[in-house]
């Protein structure tokens, strides 16, 4: 009993310490965004007269109602496809097991491997051929295909563990491939299509790389992509960089609270089936 509840209290620690360091940056960040503009706060010293205007003017400064379009079409161009593509072979790997599904399977876990910066310059040239540079495609293309190993490595981890009795049921009733894919095995699959839907739409809006090489009008990059654009003209304004730093986490920050169980609940389906 005595060394559980000495395990327990250390666990509550680590818990706790682990919390301050995730939340000290983000007051830290927010402090220094309600000092006036031009200064150069030190610490976590609060202001003696907070500037809640700051927020406003980055606001306008880094145009985000373009950028929150910008963000949500971008989104709307990688999420969707790659959910239909990672669930397609998903299934072709981990249910299916066509010819060569293994060799398949090697090469999609060496995928996750491959760094973005890794491929950033034959990326770029590659864009630039295709006439995409200082567009949207720039960053939904690459992202598409720099998101399908995980996206199916994530959708083989459930489609393996579906018993086989389940699809010749199907099969004995008349179904076909697409049939006992779309009407069998998709609905099954929605708890790991909707974790994976979260991840990728994280993921896709944080993006930072790309959209800063790719694309020069930060009208067209992701909310943090202009980040890079906004910080080259405020570079000296601390306050006021904090202010558009915390203005662009507010959508993720939103989406997290609100699918908070679920996010937790991906990260676990993900570490127990993998």
């Amino acid at each position: 009993m005595i060394v559980n509840r000495r395990e327990t209290w250390i666990g509550r620690i680590l818990l706790v310490l682990l919390m301050v360091v995730t939340v000290v940056p983000f007051l830290s960040l927010f402090v220094t965004a309600l000092h006036p503009a031009g200064t150069y706060p030190s610490g976590l010293s609060w202001p003696d007269s907070p500037q809640w205007g700051n927020f406003v003017d980055a606001f306008r400064a880094a145009n985000m109602g373009r950028l929150l379009w910008s963000s949500t079409l971008i989104v709307l161009g990688v999420v969707p496809v790659s959910l239909l593509l990672g669930t397609m072979a998903g299934f072709a790997f981990g249910h299916l097991k066509v010819p060569g599904h293994r060799i398949g399977f090697v090469v999609f876990l060496l995928g996750l491997t491959l760094p973005f910066e890794g491929i950033i310059t034959p990326l770029y040239y590659q864009i630039r051929d295709m006439g995409l540079l200082n567009t949207r495609w720039a960053i939904i293309l690459p992202l598409i295909g720099l998101f399908m190993p995980f996206s199916v490595v994530w959708m083989r981890a459930h489609f393996v563990t579906m018993p086989e009795d389940l699809s010749e049921a199907a099969r004995i009733d008349g179904a076909g491939t697409w049939q006992l894919f779309w009407r069998v095995h998709v609905p099954l699959a929605m708890p790991a299509l909707s974790s994976l839907a979260i991840l990728l739409f994280l993921w896709t809006w944080n993006q930072f790389l790309l959209a800063i090489v790719l694309v020069d009008d930060p009208a067209k990059r992701t909310m943090a992509g202009a980040l890079g654009a906004f910080q080259g003209q405020w570079g000296t304004d601390i306050p006021l960089l904090c202010a558009g730093a915390l203005l662009i986490l507010v959508p993720t920050l939103a989406v997290f609270l609100v699918f908070q169980r679920r996010f937790v609940a991906a990260l676990l389906q993900g570490s127990i089936k993998g």
